[in-house]
């Protein structure tokens, strides 16, 4: 049998495999478990898999399988999530650094009435090579479907729309045609997003591997803030709003900073058929 905890991170949930004293899902078989299991009718139900294991450049190490099988290079709730399961665990401490395909990422942890984790994500990287997008120089206001649109990698590819409205049949037929475009040759993730304030923004995101909408999506908020505070929208430091819950992101010194909460919502064991 096999044991796995579900974790949340505003909405955004992942199935969890601990991997840290031993081998549990051989990783040429790590696809074809996510695709199964965050099956929401026939498996367990979740938006992606996140595999913790030992690691050899940091305290510890997450792979990711998102929920049709692909592996993501990183992702912002499900990091918080990996730390908050390793904290419980005490696989790690108040402060520690997370391995992942987009590098190693210092993360911090404490403890209120919930448990909250800010984690440094590193550069946004505006350059086409580095998203990756076609052409050359910075991907900022370039007309794409009808909408003017940018994009950024904050560990994984995000376009990002500003918008007067989020409307839900805009959002829900737009954002699966930027989502593949070929202008993007891995394709993108894609967010709408509406500015409150020079503080606040609210914004819903449409996940590449998910093909849907989440609840909520960390790296995306990163990706939000970065670009409209380079285009002049917000300050620094602004509150996003997401459907499943607010995220905090700071950017200082080109580094961009998250902080969220995360939380168990159940355990559970399964029989690997």
């Amino acid at each position: 049998m096999l044991h796995f905890t579900k974790l949340q991170g505003n909405g955004n949930d992942f199935i969890l495999i601990d991997e840290y004293n031993e081998k549990i899902i051989e990783d040429n078989k790590k696809a074809a478990f996510a695709l199964k299991y965050c099956d929401r009718r026939f498996g367990i139900g979740a938006d992606g898999v996140l595999f913790l294991e030992r690691s050899d450049m940091a305290d510890i190490k997450m792979q990711i399988f998102n929920s049709d099988g692909t592996q993501a290079e990183m992702c912002g709730n499900g990091v918080r999530c990996l730390s908050k399961y390793a904290l419980d665990k005490e696989y790690i401490q108040d402060k520690a650094r997370v391995e992942t395909l987009a590098g190693v990422l210092p993360i911090s942890l404490r403890r209120e009435d919930k448990t909250w984790i800010s984690v440094s994500m590193g550069k946004p990287q505006f350059q086409r090579t580095q998203i990756p997008a076609k052409g050359a120089g910075e991907f900022l206001n370039i007309a794409l479907h009808g909408y003017e649109v940018s994009a950024v990698n904050t560990g994984v590819p995000h376009a990002v729309i500003f918008v007067d409205s989020l409307d839900d049949t805009k959002f829900l037929s737009i954002a699966p045609e930027i989502r593949s475009d070929p202008i993007f040759p891995k394709g993108t993730n894609v967010n709408f997003v509406h500015v409150d304030s020079r503080k606040e923004l609210t914004i819903r995101t449409y996940e590449r591997g998910v093909e849907g909408e989440t609840l909520s999506c960390g790296t995306g908020s990163v990706a939000c803030a970065a670009v409209a505070y380079r285009l002049g929208k917000t300050g620094n430091s602004v509150k996003v709003n997401t459907k499943g819950g607010e995220l905090r992101i700071t950017i200082d010194d080109d580094t961009a900073y998250m902080e969220g909460t995360a939380e168990r919502v159940f355990e559970g064991r399964i029989k690997l058929i």
